[in-house]
């Protein structure tokens, strides 16, 4: 592990000198032995905000592209209008968190035992730095968000009057919600903050946030499908294990796969629902709780978040109708029945991404090192054989490859986490990390309240009239 980190460490390097652009935007070739995050922040905003103000002077005209109609009409599919430093979506590559790929995340974040699964309080390091950190440093934030783990008692009474059988969601964003009442971001403008240090009572509430998320997120599936028998968090345990054990869960590899999925699902640059929608209200000055509720509310819909529930549905229905070991000819007829009859087939397909989606493919390495022979995880690589020459059949698809959902719901069933209406939930823990990091940047820099032009179906007749 250590000649492997090593030798992708110099290659790394040796892509940003050739690569300038990459090389601004990660500043991981840096050393530092501060532990303390907030001390790094403070040392690298006002660089940033000095980079931001010389790019809006110098280049602030510069054209980045033509709207079409379709643009407008298509849900603003492929307009670029959004600053999200955090990551970026490269339709061919795949998610880069702070330039570097999954599996440069894999290979170069520090992991809870060698050739473990990356530790997601390292991957909070890089979003807010741009720096991977050092086992030291990751090691001092997770001791930090253990401290702010706690949960006031008013926020599970909230929880608590709800129905147990409202949707997971529902319960676990109401929660957050209720979360929001210490807020110091809220607390510091009702006194009278100066806007250049909003940024600080920010990054209290996100780090506070993020660090008591999953406490809410394990109360909701203790009280939805353990009689409400809560498992109090581990002292011992980092932030993935942690939530892992505190569903009820302690399989070693378990928790590996949790550190795994956290990290993975966090971040997925700015333009998907729910980290548009947490940018989007956060530019009105909520405060990140607020921002955050929000974003679970996006991230809850069938076409986003909801997708991983869907997908492991549908799995147990072909299984269901077809037994566990249907063969692939039998398999590609039950995808034209689900095509046939108006519905699409989850987990199959992206937005963005153009290839097979590479959260996918290190949850897939995930598998075959740890449950080879699982029948659902068999039938999830025939899907991956079968499905996509069907979608490109149809002509309407411009990318039939699998994405983030087409796996999880597999994986975490087969460790006994079987309630699928609960997926959702974790992927709104693992969120947390990368709306409230950028969320602290959106502060720092001073971006502006959101507001674009909307028009109606009549104006765009008459441009498009006058424009032919």
């Amino acid at each position: 592990m250590v000649f492997r980190s090593v030798s992708l460490l110099s290659k790394l390097r040796s892509r940003a000198v050739q690569h300038p652009g990459l090389r601004n935007s990660v500043r991981w070739l840096q050393t530092s032995s501060d532990v303390d995050l907030h001390s790094q922040l403070k040392e690298l905003i006002p660089e940033q905000q000095e980079r931001l103000k010389k790019l809006k002077s110098e280049h602030g005209k510069v054209q980045l592209g033509n709207i079409t109609v379709d643009m407008v009409l298509g849900g603003m599919r492929g307009m670029t209008g959004l600053l999200w430093e955090t990551s970026l979506l490269d339709p061919e590559e795949g998610i880069r968190f702070r330039g570097l790929s999954i599996p440069e995340c894999q290979n170069l974040l520090p992991a809870a035992k060698p050739g473990g699964e990356p530790l997601p309080e390292g991957l909070l390091w890089l979003l807010l730095t741009g720096k991977v950190p050092t086992k030291e440093q990751v090691g001092a934030l997770s001791a930090e968000l253990r401290s702010r783990a706690t949960v006031p008692d008013h926020v599970y009474k909230t929880i608590d009057a709800l129905p147990v059988t409202a949707h997971p969601m529902t319960q676990f964003a109401t929660g957050v919600m209720a979360l929001q009442v210490q807020s110091e971001f809220q607390k510091a403008y009702e006194k009278g903050i100066h806007k250049s240090k909003y940024w600080e009572p920010t990054y209290e509430d996100s780090l506070s946030l993020i660090a008591q998320v999953p406490i809410v997120a394990a109360y909701v599936y203790r009280r939805m499908y353990k009689n409400g028998e809560v498992i109090p968090m581990d002292d011992s345990l980092d932030y993935g294990g942690n939530f892992a054990h505190m569903l009820g869960f302690d399989n070693p590899a378990m928790l590996e796969l949790m550190r795994l999925y956290v990290t993975i699902h966090s971040d997925h640059e700015g333009g998907n629902v729910s980290a548009h929608t947490g940018h989007l209200v956060a530019s009105a000055l909520s405060d990140p709780y607020l921002s955050f509720a929000a974003a679970l509310n996006g991230l809850a819909g069938p076409l986003h978040g909801l997708a991983n529930q869907e997908v492991l549905l549908w799995i147990k229905s072909v299984v269901e109708e077809c037994g566990e070991n249907v063969s692939k000819e039998k398999l590609k007829d039950y995808v034209w029945k689900t095509l046939n009859s108006g519905k699409v087939v989850p987990g199959f397909g992206h937005g963005v991404l153009r290839k097979t989606d590479p959260r996918y493919t290190c949850q897939r390495e995930f598998a075959l090192k740890h449950l080879p022979e699982d029948p659902l995880f068999k039938l999830v690589s025939n899907l991956y054989e079968v499905v996509p020459p069907i979608l490109l059949e149809l002509g309407k698809v411009k990318n039939p490859w699998p994405n983030v959902d087409a796996h999880s719901g597999v994986l975490l069933n087969y460790y006994g986490l079987t309630e699928a209406r609960y997926y959702t939930v974790l992927f709104g823990v693992s969120r947390a990390i990368g709306i409230c990091s950028q969320l602290i940047w959106d502060r720092a820099l001073g971006l502006a309240l959101e507001r674009p032009k909307s028009v109606t179906m009549e104006w765009l007749e008459s441009h498009c009239k006058k424009t032919a």
